[in-house]
């Protein structure tokens, strides 16, 4: 039981997946989507969480794979809104067809996503869609509190963080979860591993918008400083503005009031604002404050130790994570 082996069933069985041929425009999109890979670590996640409490992992395949149909469902419509060109380096689906076939070809990937949900076991399956549709719902909210960020003025540390709970967190939160379910875990062990998932990914999170200004480039994947450019409200701009004093508020407000820019220039002011401030170490701390939470919740976990070994090396592996 390695995250190899996780990564491989989910490869053959994503490889394996037969979606709609009949109209072409509506489920080419989708296959496309899925084709473009990505880290697939929900589904992984379920499959670890499943494997700590049975050596039948292999029956949360389905059910796991309908968590990352889930999300790249959510990813093809935050691309629309976010007018995003690229994902994991391609044209956007909305970018290679249109805006209205991303719409209705994320729309069947829900349907997928249930589809594949509805492979667990009858007498599980009631729990499982419920927890389901209460987590699509708040990851519904975490985007709807994201774009109404982007015309606050001001957002809280506290709001932020419940943003992203919302937003990313609670997927994860889920995935494990569900894997618990599935490997019919108790009630303290399935809502133990909900919240390790949700303080891994608020810590994976805050990760990404570290990253976003002080990654490698050529491993990050992304434009490095994309979140300075475009104003974004992360962690790191929110304790920036906290701490920020005297003629530093000053430098750094009147480059989030500037329309006309240099943005190789805003980077690296803003980063060096963000130097001056130690915000790198504020964040760190704060990202090792929820991992250390998880790690915590996953030791008190009453499970053979050796059967905890891939969860604890797959999350130490996205602590240390460089892209």
């Amino acid at each position: 039981m390695t995250l190899n082996e996780f990564s491989k069933a989910l490869a053959n069985e994503f490889a394996s997946q037969t979606y709609g041929s009949h109209p072409v425009e509506l489920y080419e999109p989708l296959r496309y989507l899925m084709s473009l890979g990505g880290k697939r670590l929900r589904p992984a996640m379920t499959l670890m969480a499943t494997a700590l409490f049975t050596d039948d992992w292999q029956k949360a395949i389905k059910p796991a794979s309908a968590v990352e149909v889930f999300h790249n469902f959510t990813l093809m419509h935050d691309d629309i809104m976010d007018k995003a060109p690229l994902r994991r380096g391609k044209p956007t689906v909305h970018e290679k067809w249109n805006d209205n076939i991303a719409i209705l070809s994320g729309d069947v990937m829900l349907v997928q996503a249930y589809e594949l949900l509805a492979e667990i076991d009858d007498h599980l399956l009631k729990r499982a869609l419920k927890r389901f549709n209460r987590t699509a719902a708040e990851v519904c909210e975490g985007q709807q509190l994201d774009m109404n960020f982007e015309s606050r003025e001001e957002v809280s540390e506290e709001e932020y963080i419940q943003m992203i709970k919302l937003k990313t967190s609670v997927l994860l939160g889920f995935a494990l979860e569900l894997g618990a379910i599935i490997g019919g875990a108790d009630e303290e062990a399935i809502e133990a591993l909900y919240e390790i998932g949700v303080n891994i990914g608020l810590g994976f999170q805050l990760m990404d918008d570290l990253l976003d200004v002080y990654g490698d480039p050529d491993k990050f994947g992304k434009q490095i400083g994309g979140d300075i450019i475009a104003n974004k409200k992360t962690f790191m701009l929110i304790e920036a503005r906290n701490k920020a004093t005297g003629e530093t508020k000053i430098t750094l407000e009147n480059w989030l009031q500037e329309t006309r820019f240099n943005p190789v220039e805003k980077v690296a002011a803003v980063t060096a604002i963000y130097d001056s401030l130690h915000i790198r170490a504020i964040a760190q701390q704060r990202i090792n404050a929820y991992f250390d939470k998880a790690f915590h919740l996953l030791d008190a976990l009453q499970v053979e130790e050796v059967r905890k070994n891939e969860l604890r090396a797959f999350a130490s592996m996205l602590i240390d994570r460089e892209v």
